[in-house]
C-alpha cells in the first residue's frame, strides 16, 4: 500500500512538473523579443529604429537595440544574431552587402523613397560640380571629409576620387566626426566638402547642396529598405507586417528627424513623435 502511494505521488509530481514546463514554454513564446540594429550617426536609421522600438514595446515585445558598424550589421543578420535593420540603401549604396549574403537575409519592404547620396558642400561654396573641386583644392584643405570605412558612400567616394582624378584626399572618420567638422566649418564660413546623404537633419539645420555628379558615380534616387534575418517573416507574422507597413514620406521623415535632434532621451523623443502621429502609426499596425 505504501509503495502504491509513493508511485501515485511520483506520477502526480511528474505531471505537475510537466504542466509547469508547458506553461513556461507558452509564456516564453508569448513574450516575444526583437533585436534591432542601427549605425551610430546615421540619423534616419537611428530615428526610425527608436520609433519602431517604442511601438513594438507597446505591443508587448522585449526590444534590444544593437549599435554596430554596417558591415557587422549585415553579417549579424546573415548568421541570425540580429533580427532587423531599418537602414539598407538600394539599389546602389548597399548593393554589394545585400548581394554578398544572398538568401541569408530578406527584405521586409521599403520605408522611405527618394533618398540620395553624394558630395555635399555649404551653399555659400561657389562651385556646383565635382568636376570643379580640383580648381579649388586648397580652399577645401585638400580633403573630402568622409565617414566610416565600411559605408557604401565611402566606397563610392573612393571611386569618385579615382574616376574624377581628384587632387583631394578622402579622409575616413565617422558620421559624428564628419558632422562636427561640417558644423565647425560653417560657423567659420570655411569651404568644406563632405560625404553626405538625404534624408538627414543637417539639410534642415544648414544650407547645403549636393555637387553635380556628371559621371553618375553615386547613382540616382535610392530607397531605404528594412532587412531581416532569413526566416523572420514566417517566425513573426505580426512584426513582419508592421515593418512591411512602416513607411515615411519626405515631410514625415523631415518632421521625425527634427524631433529626434532635440535635446533629450531618444526613447522619450520617439514617444513624443508617436503621440503626435498616431494616425500614421495606426496604419502601420493594421
Amino acid at each position: 500500500m505504501k509503495l502504491k502511494f509513493i508511485a501515485i505521488l511520483v506520477i502526480m509530481t511528474t505531471l505537475f512538473a510537466t504542466g509547469c514546463k508547458s506553461d513556461q514554454k507558452t509564456n516564453n513564446k508569448e513574450n516575444k523579443t526583437l533585436e534591432i540594429a542601427y549605425v551610430d550617426g546615421w540619423a534616419e536609421g537611428v530615428a526610425m529604429t527608436h520609433v519602431a522600438t517604442e511601438i513594438m514595446k507597446e505591443k508587448g515585445y522585449d526590444v534590444e537595440l544593437k549599435k554596430a558598424a554596417v558591415d557587422l550589421v549585415f553579417a549579424s543578420l546573415a548568421n541570425g544574431d540580429l533580427d532587423v535593420f531599418m537602414d539598407a540603401w538600394l539599389p546602389a549604396t548597399h548593393k554589394e552587402k545585400v548581394a554578398k549574403f544572398g538568401d541569408k537575409i530578406e527584405s521586409l519592404g521599403v520605408n522611405f523613397d527618394n533618398a540620395k547620396i553624394g558630395l555635399v558642400v555649404p551653399k555659400y561654396v561657389t562651385i556646383n560640380s565635382i568636376e570643379e573641386l580640383n580648381a579649388h583644392a586648397e580652399k577645401f584643405d585638400g580633403q573630402i571629409v568622409g565617414i566610416e570605412k565600411g559605408a557604401g558612400i565611402t566606397k563610392k567616394t573612393d571611386i569618385a576620387v579615382e574616376d574624377y582624378n581628384l587632387d583631394l584626399n578622402h579622409l575616413n572618420s565617422s558620421s559624428i566626426a564628419m558632422l562636427s567638422e561640417l558644423q565647425k566649418a560653417i560657423q567659420e564660413n570655411r569651404w568644406i566638402v563632405v560625404t553626405g546623404w538625404a534624408p538627414h537633419w543637417k539639410f534642415g539645420r544648414f544650407e547645403l547642396k549636393f555637387l553635380e555628379d556628371p559621371k553618375n558615380i553615386y547613382g540616382g534616387a535610392e530607397r531605404i529598405e528594412t532587412y531581416a534575418r532569413k526566416g523572420f517573416k514566417t517566425d513573426d507574422a505580426f512584426a513582419n507586417k508592421f515593418f512591411a507597413n512602416f513607411h515615411l514620406n519626405e515631410s514625415q521623415m523631415a518632421d521625425l528627424l527634427v524631433k529626434m535632434e532635440e535635446k533629450g532621451d531618444k526613447s522619450a523623443l520617439a514617444k513624443q513623435w508617436i503621440a503626435a502621429n498616431q494616425e500614421l502609426v495606426n496604419s502601420w499596425l493594421k
